[in-house]
């Protein structure tokens, strides 16, 4: 008997993996710095009317992993992705994915408001691992950072250790 590999199996099986080791890294490496670490944490949405059937197909917002840091007052949603930062574009060579951005945007957005200080701040990252490429560009959209960022995958632990860490550095005014 043998054993076919289900490719999308695989792909679910590594992004899943990738998540799990980021939330890991930052939980076993920032909680002595004080951090709080949340990985596949839920977000509800501010519903103020609904009709009686909505439940049953509102997308639910399940982040990756959520760094708190109750002395400097930061929290950093993180949302991993295994697929390439940019794609082709309409009207340029790359473009970063729409889709994602309105992602981190809702995660960020749809807390405010609240009655929590760290939510009304909160900064997002979009994180994508990378073969020998760098990326690490941000964006301030109503008062939250967003960042976009990959970490390769090629480079020694001690350097990927250090990619992730300057991740969590305050983002650059």
């Amino acid at each position: 008997m043998s054993v076919l590999n289900l490719p999308d199996r695989e792909a679910t099986w590594v992004r899943r993996l990738f998540e799990k080791a980021v939330g890991g890294f930052y939980d076993v490496v920032l909680q002595p710095e004080g951090w709080r670490v949340r990985c596949g944490g839920t977000l509800s949405w501010q519903v103020d009317q609904k009709t009686s059937g909505i439940d049953k197909i509102l997308p639910t917002m399940r982040t990756d992993v959520v760094l708190d840091h109750g002395a400097s007052g930061r929290r950093i949603v993180i949302d991993t992705k295994f697929t390439s930062i940019v794609t082709g574009g309409w009207y340029r060579e790359e473009t970063l994915r729409s889709g994602y951005l309105y992602q981190i945007y809702a995660y960020l957005r749809s807390q405010v408001g609240r009655g929590d200080p760290l939510a009304d701040c909160a900064s997002g990252l979009l994180l994508h691992p990378s073969v020998g490429d760098m990326v690490d560009e941000t964006v301030a959209i109503q008062r939250h950072h967003i960042r976009f960022a990959t970490v390769d995958l090629t480079a020694s632990p001690a350097n990927i250790r250090a990619q992730l860490l300057r991740l969590c550095a305050p983002t650059p005014p």
